[in-house]
């Protein structure tokens, strides 16, 4: 974290003064309250004229039928590009096809294809008999089925049940030639954890974008739960800082937009220039960071504001 300005930002000089492209991911709300939340945060995130936003697709697929009405209803209702999440979990190759074809109807080009976590109550993924080994096979066959724009999930600090950062590597660069375009990563907090990642990488032959995932801490002990699932590491420098701020969420969260914006700030000295924010379906922090990083706001048209209310 060193170099910050005096408001914690660092100073933008060389590559750090480009103005960087963002995109958000968002879960598919679950009630009519969190609908007209989702809504709410779009309609303050879409002025930041993201390249995209995605939506996500829960553990075991349960989520499939929201996920498939939030991404038509983004692509209907606003002028941003919606990326639906497909995993392989729980789905044969003909559900699969059948889901790709109702995409490529209503318009939707861009996906976020993934193995997927196994369901609630399970430790470990099993292929469907009639679905996908891995996601490699899942890019290869959306890959043939139609020119769909493919982003994958890479792992800077190796996928959970990966036995080595070499063989997570060997299983990117399977993607990247099944079909995939750009490669999306789980969040971290040190910038040497991505940077070094890509210089691995490419050393690999991997030549698609790597985007790194963002994710603006709000509420710590969240964090660690989320972190305790997917393998990310908390480093012990972030516990430290959000020590004792349990009851402080207004002093939690200035301490999270300082974190974030910092990382950011460093990948961009980095000649990175592509952020992916996992949003948690709230707007404040991504919008400071983004703020923070140049990104200017554009007025929207009327006719292009996100709706602000769409029964589940």
């Amino acid at each position: 974290m060193s170099g910050l300005s005096a408001g914690g930002i660092r100073k933008g000089q060389g590559r750090g003064s480009v103005t960087p492209r963002v995109s958000f991911e968002f879960f598919p709300p679950a009630t009519p309250q969190l609908v007209r939340q989702f809504w709410s945060v779009m309609d303050r995130l879409a002025p930041l004229a993201p390249d995209f936003v995605s939506i996500t697709y829960g553990a075991g697929g349960r989520t499939r039928k929201r996920t498939h009405e939030m991404v038509v209803a983004v692509k209907q209702r606003t002028s941003i590009e919606p990326a639906a999440h497909l995993t392989c979990v729980g789905a044969s190759r003909e559900e699969i096809h059948d889901i790709l074809e109702r995409y490529w109807q209503a318009g939707i080009r861009h996906l976020v294809a993934l193995r997927g976590d196994p369901p609630s109550g399970s430790s470990a993924f099993v292929p469907h008999p009639l679905g996908y080994a891995g996601a490699v096979d899942l890019v290869a066959d959306i890959h043939a089925f139609a020119d769909f724009e493919i982003s994958v999930a890479a792992h800077p600090e190796g996928h959970p049940d990966s036995t080595s950062l070499k063989a997570d590597l060997d299983h990117l660069k399977r993607k990247e030639a099944a079909g995939a375009s750009r490669a999306i990563t789980q969040y971290f907090f040190d910038p040497e954890v991505f940077l070094r990642f890509r210089d691995q990488a490419i050393r690999a032959g991997i030549r698609m974008p790597l985007v790194p995932g963002i994710l603006p801490v709000t509420d710590f002990g969240q964090l660690q739960r989320i972190s305790a699932r997917c393998g990310a590491r908390v480093p012990p420098w972030l516990e430290q800082l959000f020590a004792g701020l349990d009851q402080e969420p207004e002093t939690g969260r200035l301490v999270g937009a300082h974190v974030t914006a910092g990382l950011c700030q460093d990948l961009l000295r980095e000649g990175v220039e592509a952020f992916h924010f996992y949003t948690l379906n709230r707007a404040e922090l991504t919008r400071a960071v983004c703020r923070f990083l140049g990104v200017s706001e554009k007025p929207l048209r009327p006719e292009n504001r996100p709706a602000a209310t769409l029964h589940d």
